[in-house]
């Protein structure tokens, strides 16, 4: 279940982490999945002993060629029962997007602001709300720290 936070959970293991990253003007970034074939948040599983910084930092180069600032804001979170963990979600900086040949699992990225991204990401995805409602508490989170005027 999705949930809103504040803090990141610390009563079970992080296992994945996505992020929302955030562009000077406040648009947001998200990277269409080949395999899924559908837009989705940037991130994945931890590996090894990785920290959460450098997996966010990793999954952002290798998904879409994104250079993303130090600053990681947890804003949700989804437990799943069957690892005992969490999924965590960060609101991000983009610091830089590069030139990206996108040879993993992602073809491509989209910028677009909040209004855009509620309108599309529920037509890509019908009767599905868990994508709708991370972006809902993402824009809550970017209003709530003004972001957008950053």
């Amino acid at each position: 279940m999705l949930k809103s936070i504040n803090v990141l959970p610390e009563d079970k293991k992080t296992a994945g982490v996505h992020c929302v990253p955030i562009t000077e003007n406040g648009s947001l970034v998200m990277a269409w999945d080949k395999e899924e074939d559908l837009l989705t948040t940037i991130g994945g599983r931890l590996e090894g002993d990785e920290s959460i910084e450098e997996a966010l930092a990793r999954e952002a180069m290798e998904e879409v060629g994104l250079i993303i600032g130090p600053e990681r804001i947890p804003f949700a979170s989804w437990y799943w029962e069957s690892t005992d963990s969490y999924t965590v979600w960060f609101l991000v900086r983009v610091h830089e997007l590069l030139p990206y040949s996108f040879d993993f699992e992602k073809s491509g990225h989209v910028i677009f602001n909040f209004e855009t991204a509620k309108h599309m990401v529920p037509k890509l995805e019908p009767g599905v709300t868990k994508r709708r409602d991370l972006l809902l508490l993402a824009e809550e989170k970017v209003k709530e720290l003004q972001l957008h005027n950053v």
